[in-house]
Formats: structure tokens, C-alpha cells, sequence
């Protein structure tokens, strides 16, 4: 999306709630704490500094890449030794900030390999970031963005990328990819745009896994079951951003959500998107932020911690 000027002060202001919730709930990690607590205090942040929520709240452990929103009866705490991606995303009448951070903790036998990894996908998104202007090229970006990572002998994914960011759609044109796919589609002035490195130790590549957890309204459809009519009301409120079930079962119960989710399902009325895991089971971590195309470029999410 071209941003007009109207647009960019509001991307620039959701980019500021985006930037101080990233931290905040990255504040909130630690060995022992529950991961849904934070999620839901995240949140809550959001919503508290002046923002709506662009998608909800997520925590990826590990080899999961992304997607991973656990339900609200889940008791699963932060381990020592878990590698831990927070992304967190925040709207404005709909303009989107979008950002990501690795989180590990020191004090385990894997912490030398771990800081590797997550130094990789961090210097991925600098050197990145230095060179996005109004011409620069798709490819010459995934260029940068891989060659960085091989210098740590670490892979991108390949099949993740960053992406263009429209009035209350998360994901849409351009790709911005992880890796040198010699496209040579060049970026715009005002081009509102999320760059997101993911390296690992694995092959590079990640698997849709079972029981999504997140999902977004497709289209509203006909269903003939009470239970699946009165979900998808609720759903309809959150217009084409993604949900999770848990946002759902703060009024309903789990069985009624999880009927008419697949219902929903079924008749092609909303997308679910399941946790993405790398297909060597590899650690992966993430670094993301949210640009606005200048030739000095405006990074919306970046804060002064």
C-alpha cells in the first residue's frame, strides 16, 4: 500500500504502540511464567496506549517459526532453555505496525548456539533496513537478508517472508523475501512495507503442523448450526484480521468454538493458519519491523529502549 500523508501519521502512531507493546511483553519473559499471560497482558497494553489489535498476540518456541496461540486454559511456562519469538501487531483505523523479537535466556549449555541464531536474524533486518529505499529491488533485498545469515553458516526460510501492509489487511503485496529470488519488482516512495528475517540451523524451509489456533474471516457464508451463526457474528467484528479461539472462548465454551470454528471450516467461511514449524526441527528465531519506503527510511516500529 502507498501511504498518503493522512495515512502515515497514522502508521507512524500504531508503529509507536506496536514498538513499546513488543517491549513490554518482552519484559514479561521469563523461565517459569505462563506463556498465555503474557499474551493476554500484551494485549491489554495495547488497548490501554491507544491501539486496536492487528492479529492477536504470539509466542513461537523453538522450531515453530510463527502461529502459535495457545488456548486460554493453557498452563505451558517459559523454559530456560526455550528460544522464544514474540510477534505483536497494533492497527490505527486499520494502518498496521507490525513487529518481532528473539527472546533467549543465558545460563544453559545451548546459550552460545542460541545467541548465534538469534544474532543472525537481528543483523539480517539492520543491514536490511539500511539499504530499503525508493528502487531498490524485491531481490536485492533477500539478497542482503540471506547473505547476512550465511555469514553465521545459518539459512534463511525460505518459504517465510516479509510483506506489504494494507489498510487492515496484514499480509498483502509486495513479498519481501528471505533470500535472493532475483525479483526485480522495485519498492515506491511511501510503500508501507514489514521486513521479517527468520534464520535457523535447520534446512531453511518450514510445515504447516495440525490444531490451528488462529484464523481469519474468508467470507461470510451461509451455516446451518445455531452455535457456528452465533461465532461467526462475533467474528464478523474483527473484520479480515486474524483471531484466535481464545479471544472466542472469553464468551463461548472451548466445545461450542471448536464446533462452529469447523463448521466455519468447512464452508470456506474463515482460514486457519496452523503453527509453521521447520522441517529439520532447527531453532528459528525472528526480527521484524515495519517501514515506511523513504529514501531515508521511516521505521515506524523502532523505539529507544
Amino acid at each position: 500500500m502507498i501511504l498518503t500523508d493522512e495515512d502515515i501519521e497514522k502508521a507512524k502512531l500504531a508503529g509507536k504502540i506496536a514498538g513499546k507493546a513488543l517491549a513490554y511483553g518482552k519484559s514479561l519473559i521469563k523461565p517459569d511464567v505462563r506463556i498465555v499471560d503474557v499474551l493476554d497482558q500484551t494485549e491489554t497494553f495495547i488497548r490501554e496506549n491507544g491501539g486496536e489489535i492487528a492479529f492477536p498476540a504470539q509466542v513461537a518456541l523453538n522450531d515453530i517459526a510463527a502461529h502459535y496461540c495457545p488456548l486460554g486454559d493453557d498452563m505451558s511456562v517459559f523454559k530456560e532453555s526455550d528460544v522464544i519469538k514474540l510477534d505483536v501487531g497494533v492497527h490505527v483505523d486499520g494502518f498496521i505496525g507490525d513487529n518481532a523479537t528473539t527472546i533467549i535466556f543465558s545460563g544453559h549449555e545451548q546459550y552460545d548456539t542460541y545467541a548465534t541464531i538469534k544474532k543472525a536474524s537481528e543483523d539480517a533486518l539492520q543491514n536490511a533496513l539500511e539499504i530499503i529505499r525508493p528502487g531498490i529491488t524485491l531481490g536485492e533485498v533477500g539478497m542482503m537478508i540471506q547473505e547476512s545469515i550465511a555469514r553465521y553458516d545459518l539459512s534463511p526460510i525460505r518459504n517465510l517472508s516479509g510483506h506489504g501492509l494494507g489498510q487492515y489487511h496484514v499480509h498483502e503485496n509486495p513479498t519481501i523475501p528471505n533470500f535472493d529470488t532475483h525479483d526485480d519488482t522495485e519498492l515506491k516512495e511511501n510503500q508501507h512495507i514489514a521486513v521479517e528475517p527468520f534464520a535457523t540451523n535447520g534446512h531453511g524451509m518450514i510445515y504447516e503442523s495440525n490444531n490451528p489456533t488462529l484464523f481469519s474471516l474468508e467470507q461470510v457464508r451461509p451455516v446451518r448450526s445455531m452455535h457456528a451463526r452465533e461465532i461467526l457474528k462475533d467474528i464478523q467484528e474483527f473484520r479480515e484480521l486474524p483471531f484466535t479461539t481464545r479471544w472466542l472462548t472469553h464468551k463461548h465454551s472451548l466445545a461450542k468454538v471448536r464446533l462452529a470454528l469447523r463448521e466455519l471450516q468447512a464452508v470456506g467461511a474463515i482460514h486457519a493458519y496452523a503453527p509453521l514449524i521447520e522441517t529439520k526441527h532447527g531453532i528459528v528465531s525472528q526480527s521484524e519491523h515495519t517501514v515506511i519506503v523513504r529514501e531515508k527510511p521511516i521505521i515506524t516500529t523502532k523505539i529507544d529502549e
